[in-house]
């Protein structure tokens, strides 16, 4: 089938062939006999184009693999605790690319350390492409900005196979807050320097980094609070406890709905579809606060090229369905696929943008 990596076995076709281009060989021999050298090129040039012929332009390889790929279980790692953006982006199209290929696709979340450890074990995994890495591109590059020792480097120990979607970051704040917009949430920040929090789902993680731009475009004093991730933020956001969160918006939808949560603006260039009421940053005077999710999926360095390529044209089949693009509409994550080549382009800027936030902010390296 067309979603399998197979390799052509021509065995009976090519013993046949071969059997008749000895034959050839023989009566060539004999009408020519002892020819000169310029005959037995001429006779070398015509018998190599018969045995291509005879294989099907196949040529036996010592690394050829009989098997077709996948032949178990494959895993997605993502480095988000289960119910948030990046957890449903890869249930999302797992389900999709395990009924195509025909194999089942186990889900592992593995957070903590701002994405480093779910991304340690698709690192240090074998690169034989049955386990693939889900997680925000430009979080790898906010990962190397806030660590100054990390066992990996995802420009070199990890392959891109491609973005998968931008998702919504959005501010948010408890239902009880006193502020109604931006403004005055900086206004009662720029009162009590030190006392309001915002929560991230992370340290070193990207919705850190975008609470820090935050603060240094609004010139406001907020301690942060980091919480694993987003699914462990939203009781204590609702209760009060942290004052405000920046955050991947899909989570947060629900209580937004219910009115447990109150969402002031959006990080994102335009308006979102679904909080169409809230401004952007731009638009309430913070235009440098522009921030997304930007989903994509890695392996590990060294896995093979077309199994590589296999997987990126299961993932855009999986984002061209429809049901597919209407179910991350709805949770406010925008399909937006792309080949290996410019996600590993995207990933590079993002190294290059979040240290310079890094450094404007006063950040030093853990």
């Amino acid at each position: 089938m067309d979603h399998k990596l197979s390799i052509f076995k021509p065995e009976k076709a090519m013993k046949a062939n071969l059997k008749r281009i000895r034959s050839k060989v023989q009566a060539w021999s004999f009408k020519r006999g002892a020819s000169g050298c310029s005959d037995r090129r001429l006779m070398l040039r015509y018998f190599s184009g018969l045995i291509y012929a005879a294989t099907g332009g196949f040529i036996p390889h010592a690394s050829a693999q009989s098997q077709a790929f996948p032949t178990k279980p494959m895993r997605f790692v993502v480095p988000f605790p289960a119910g948030g953006g990046v957890d449903l982006v890869a249930r999302t199209i797992a389900e999709k690319i395990s009924n195509r290929l025909g194999q089942s696709i186990v889900i592992e979340n593995r957070p903590g350390a701002g994405t480093a450890i779910g991304t340690e074990i698709v690192v240090k995994s074998p690169p034989d492409g049955y386990t693939w890495l889900v997680s925000p591109v430009g979080g790898q590059g906010v990962l190397h900005a806030m660590k100054a020792k990390l066992p990996f480097d995802a420009r070199k120990d990890l392959v891109s196979v491609g973005r998968i979607a931008y998702g919504t970051v959005a501010l948010v704040v408890p239902a009880s807050s006193k502020a109604k917009t931006v403004q005055e949430l900086v206004a009662m920040a720029k009162a009590n320097p030190g006392k309001m929090t915002y929560a991230s789902s992370g340290t070193g993680a990207l919705i850190h980094l975008t609470g820090e731009m935050f603060k240094l475009a609004a010139q406001v004093d907020m301690v942060h609070v980091p919480y694993k991730g987003t699914i462990q933020i939203i009781p204590d956001l609702i209760d009060g406890r942290v004052d405000m969160a920046l955050d991947s918006l899909p989570a947060y939808l629900p209580h937004l709905k219910a009115g447990r949560l109150r969402a002031l603006a959006v990080a994102s260039r335009q308006r979102s579809a679904l909080l169409p009421d809230q401004p952007t940053m731009a638009e309430v005077g913070l235009p440098s606060v522009v921030s997304f999710t930007d989903y994509g999926m890695f392996a590990a360095a060294g896995t093979p090229q077309d199994i590589v390529n296999l997987m990126n044209k299961e993932m855009l089949l999986a984002l061209g369905l429809e049901d597919v693009k209407a179910k991350l509409a709805a949770a406010g994550i925008d399909v937006a696929p792309s080949s290996p080549d410019q996600m590993r382009a995207e990933l590079i800027d993002e190294y290059k943008k979040w240290a310079g936030v890094v450094k404007a902010a006063g950040l030093k390296p853990e």
